[in-house]
């Protein structure tokens, strides 16, 4: 093991493991026991001994892992407490997706906060986000750099809303196709939202939860090219399958400027912090000590230099 966080949190293999109360957060194999931020397969996987998890984050694996999960699953309600060894542990809305929880560890008089992902952006498809002070904070930094600056999702609405033809709409399956459903519904009232089989039972689970994500219907192929104000919406294995079809506009929502799937135009949609974001997040916690992970915390560490702050970036 190397890299820790005041000996309390120790980067390993499996990723962040938390000594005195012997537990991982999102490990990144299967462990004894694992304290999950949300749903995500780079920070949940399947058949760790027991989990703890928000009820929405459980019933997301539950669905993406079917059968072949042999966990036990704890439900930790938001601002709920469980004690683990000697260590307080409790979570927060990270306004990431459906479920997400920032994870806060209180031990010997200390806290500290660990983001998972996170956003601040304004998101009604999922619970809004919650600052918590901390003296210690484990922040992703995906889009830790000056040159994210993450525009208003009505102002990339509007992009589809000035296209005549049909839209072909690719969004990851869990969190943000569900999050481009609603903002549809939102603002794009002359389109006919189309959303492909893969996702359905994913939106049910968010509907199920209460998140309305507006008037949306099955995908049929027939009732979709036989119109001209349709938008299908679709997961990234099923969108690439039309990476050469002329008849539909290719869209591609992501935070990123290029992305990995080839697509007609990028439509700039995070769900992830920006780098104003992460500053207000370092503001509002009041943190001294910032760890940073998921994302290259350098620039970070640049702009805080000379602030009295401490960076260091922890690496899985």
């Amino acid at each position: 093991m190397h890299d820790s966080v005041n000996n309390f949190l120790v980067q390993s293999s499996h990723g962040l493991y938390c000594v005195p109360g012997d537990f991982y957060l999102d490990p990144s194999k299967p462990v004894n026991r694992a304290v999950i931020s949300h749903a995500h397969g780079d920070h949940a996987v399947p058949n760790s001994k027991t989990i703890y998890a928000t009820a929405p984050t459980i019933s997301l694996m539950q669905r993406r892992f079917r059968k072949s999960n042999l966990s036990e699953f704890v439900t930790l309600n938001y601002k709920e407490t469980v004690v683990l060894n000697e260590v307080k542990l409790s979570f927060y809305p990270a306004g990431h997706m459906l479920g997400s929880a920032q994870v806060l560890m209180e031990y010997n008089g200390e806290r500290y906060l660990y983001t998972g992902d996170f956003k601040l952006q304004k998101d009604d498809s999922c619970e809004a986000f919650e600052f918590v002070s901390c003296e210690y904070l484990i922040t992703e930094t995906t889009f830790a750099d000056p040159v994210y600056n993450h525009p208003e999702p009505a102002e990339q609405m509007n992009k589809l809303n000035k296209c005549s033809g049909n839209i072909l709409l690719g969004a990851y399956a869990i969190g943000k196709a569900q999050r481009i459903t609603r903002l549809l519904s939102d603002h794009c009232p002359g389109k006919r939202i189309f959303v492909h089989s893969d996702l359905h039972s994913y939106h049910r689970i968010y509907e199920n939860y209460g998140f309305s994500l507006g008037e949306w219907q099955p995908y049929s192929k027939q009732e979709f090219m036989n119109g001209d104000h349709g938008i299908c919406i679709l997961p990234p294995n099923q969108f690439s399958r039309y990476s050469r079809n002329k008849s539909v506009i290719r869209y591609f929502a992501t935070g990123w400027s290029k992305p990995n799937h080839r697509c007609d135009e990028v439509l700039s949609i995070s769900d992830h912090a920006d780098w104003n974001d992460v500053l207000t997040l370092i503001e509002k916690t009041g943190a001294r000590k910032i760890y940073t992970v998921h994302g290259d915390g350098s620039a970070l560490k640049s702009h805080l230099n000379s602030s009295g702050i401490e960076v260091t970036l922890l690496h899985r």
